[in-house]
């Protein structure tokens, strides 16, 4: 039946907006770029032939995504764009004589060409020389307040100098590093959270942190490569005026660039770019190529969704044929089944894949994957193996469709697929798979910390069924030990000696190493500190644990939960046998050194002469509560150099504010 171009239009907007919001909202997206744009393509071409049906809330009416909930909103002084895409170099061809023509002008346009870095747009605006505020793109023209997040990138110049502009907005993109991304990604992966696919949604998940002693924590980085011109008493004449700029207030631009002199230049200089780029530390997806002149960027102007003088050029990801042998069944510790394709070894983008993860049932039926197919594979953001697509045309015969298991391929019980949810789970907590999952999480060096028991010597006890959840480790015997292949004394003993060690780590590494689900390394370290024991957090009523910073309503639940379950109430009480720590410590909490700041609440903000945590330590052992935000409630405000908002809104509200001077003179003596 054809699809009338009406109900495709129809189709294709909702069909966008949906990867929109998983993209701007959830940092969760499900396809790559190109398809995105193929689609928006698509709506595109179908709104231009059939203009009548062309709704105004269309998303190729739109700039970005959505403002996120949480944050205070900006309205931007100068709307902000996104830029049109090309595939192309006859596009980019194309586009240079559009420039020339409605510049009449017959003279080669000098540009410039830089790398489009795969991050999340910002803009930051500089008042009496110092960064009054930063925020995201939203929908273009208002953006989420994401001033102390961006307060926390190292590097960054809260202050210009003094005989730099006093007014001015900045346009950059903020961005994860791509080895700061890994590591991230497996300190995730030891304290069992998810993984982020890219180190833009990683960056876009880190921007959108309502706490930004969080975001501290990830190392982001910032490149600038534009400004508004209507927010500033300094505007460069040209782009290269611009990069001399951020060299003299101390701002990074482009770290490659290139000043074309006519179209063969600007070809040249992309098809360098795609070459060099995989050199630099961060992702980049294209080339921006600019007209070098703000005069005639002025005289070009824009459309309503972006400027007419600039245009972003995308790579091709790297991809390789390869064949898929097989899809195999992965057991994650909380019982969830991934299918994962094993493939013939293949060469990409730097290293060779042999495994990909297929998500899940419904993905693979969306591509049609099968066994023994030609496959497309490429590294998502160049860093995870995925597999695109695959070569229908080569398939060979007609290959059985694939239909995720009945029952668990490892234990045998019946699977079960929660309402409403795509994972599919074995419900056997002692399913061998699940169990190997959850010892290897429970010895990871984020959570217990155990030296020697990894992820082979966890398969061997499991095997030989010495072991069946964490606190049987803790009945492990030197006999035990010597019953397993190649176990000489000294590896044996340096088990039982990691094992003894780990029973005097902090409660909140035992919450964590429990591997209960939506509970990562923040949310442990938040529920021992408030509660002060493991035991008060199993008490706790679902109301008491909302009331902990961090843990919200699905997080609550999960917990309440998993606490009144007998299987985990035999397992706590056995961990408690074998003398492992249930309480905060004196390591966990600042010793009481006074009752100084008894009952008092406060808040830290700017750039003091220390890191924030020397200076919560002392409040909190002086009796003193930390608190992220500024409200009625807040007893003080700890001010420092190139304070923002905080410090304004204590203001408004009477709170005191101290500065670093001033809290150390009514300090206690030490």
């Amino acid at each position: 039946m054809t699809t009338l171009p009406k109900e495709r239009m129809a189709a294709l907007a909702a069909e966008l907006d949906r990867h929109n919001r998983l993209y701007y909202e959830h940092a969760q997206p499900e396809i790559p770029d190109q398809e995105y744009d193929r689609l928006y393509r698509e709506l595109q071409d179908l709104e231009a032939a059939h203009s009548e049906f062309k709704d105004p809330n269309s998303p190729t009416q739109r700039v970005g995504g959505m403002t996120l909930q949480g944050f205070s909103q900006i309205r931007h002084r100068e709307r902000m764009m996104s830029l049109d895409n090309t595939y192309t170099e006859a596009e980019v061809a194309q586009w240079y004589q559009r420039c020339q023509k409605a510049l009449a002008e017959n003279v080669e346009l000098e540009t410039w060409v830089e790398p489009k870095i795969d991050g999340v747009a910002v803009t930051l605006y500089y008042e009496n020389g110092g960064l009054k505020y930063a925020a995201t793109r939203g929908d273009g023209t208002t953006g989420d307040d994401i001033s102390q997040n961006i307060r926390t990138i190292k590097g960054l110049a809260l202050k210009l100098p003094p005989n730099g502009p006093q007014q001015f907005e900045l346009r950059g993109e903020c961005y994860l590093a791509k080895e700061a991304f890994a590591e991230l990604n497996q300190a995730r992966l030891e304290a069992g959270e998810a993984e982020f696919a890219n180190p833009r949604n990683a960056t876009a998940g880190s921007l959108k942190q309502l706490d930004s002693k969080m975001v501290a924590e990830r190392p982001l980085s910032i490149i600038f490569h534009g400004f508004s011109k209507v927010a500033g008493d300094h505007v460069p004449e040209n782009q290269v005026a611009f990069q001399e700029f951020l060299k003299s207030v101390g701002l990074k631009g482009a770290d490659l660039s290139y000043r074309c002199h006519n179209l063969e230049e600007i070809l040249t200089a992309i098809r360098r770019l795609d070459t060099e780029r995989h050199a630099l530390p961060y992702e980049t997806d294209g080339a921006v190529v600019k007209l070098n002149s703000i005069r005639q960027q002025d005289e070009l102007g824009a459309t309503s969704k972006a400027p007419r003088w600039a245009i972003a050029y995308k790579f091709a990801p790297e991809q390789a044929e390869t064949r898929l042998q097989k899809i195999e069944i992965q057991i994650g510790r909380t019982g969830v089944l991934t299918p994962v394709a094993h493939l013939y070894p293949v060469f990409v983008s730097g290293s060779t894949v042999s495994r990909a993860t297929l998500h899940n049932e419904e993905e693979i039926a969306r591509k049609d994957i099968r066994a023994g197919d030609i496959v497309i594979i490429e590294k998502a953001g160049e860093i995870i193996p995925a597999v695109v697509r695959v070569r229908i045309d080569l398939r060979e015969g007609d290959p059985p469709r694939f239909q995720m298991p009945e029952v668990c391929p490892s234990c045998q019980a019946p699977v079960v697929r929660e309402g409403g949810q795509v994972a599919v789970r074995c419900p056997n907590f002692y399913c061998s798979e699940q169990v190997k999952r959850r010892l290897e999480h429970f010895a990871a060096r984020g959570a217990m910390d155990i030296s020697g028991l990894g992820e082979a010597l966890v398969e061997q006890l499991v095997s030989a069924s010495l072991v069946r959840d964490c606190a049987d480790l803790y009945r492990l015997t030197l006999p035990d030990l010597m019953t397993l292949d190649r176990m000489g004394t000294k590896s044996a003993q340096n088990l039982l000696n990691g094992l003894e060690k780990s029973k005097s780590q902090s409660a909140w590494r035992l919450l964590l190493g429990l591997g209960i689900l939506h509970t990562g390394r923040n949310v442990s370290q938040k529920l021992v500190e408030h509660f002060g024991s493991i035991d008060a957090v199993a008490a706790a009523s679902i109301e008491e644990m909302q009331a902990c910073p961090d843990v919200g309503d699905v997080v609550a639940v999960t917990l309440h939960t998993w606490f009144r379950d007998p299987v985990n109430i035999d397992l706590l009480a056995r961990l408690r046998s074998a003398g492992l720590a249930f309480s905060a410590a004196a390591t966990d909490r600042p010793a009481a050194l006074s009752s100084q700041f008894a009952g008092t609440t406060w808040v830290l903000t700017g750039t003091l002469s220390q890191p924030r945590p020397h200076f919560e330590e002392l409040i909190k052992q002086h009796g003193g509560k930390i608190s992220g935000s500024v409200s009625k409630k807040t007893s003080y405000v700890l001010v420092g150099a190139d304070a923002g908002s905080k410090e304004e809104k204590a203001k408004s509200l009477g709170v005191p504010t101290l500065s670093e001077a001033e809290f150390q003179r009514i300090l206690p003596p030490s």
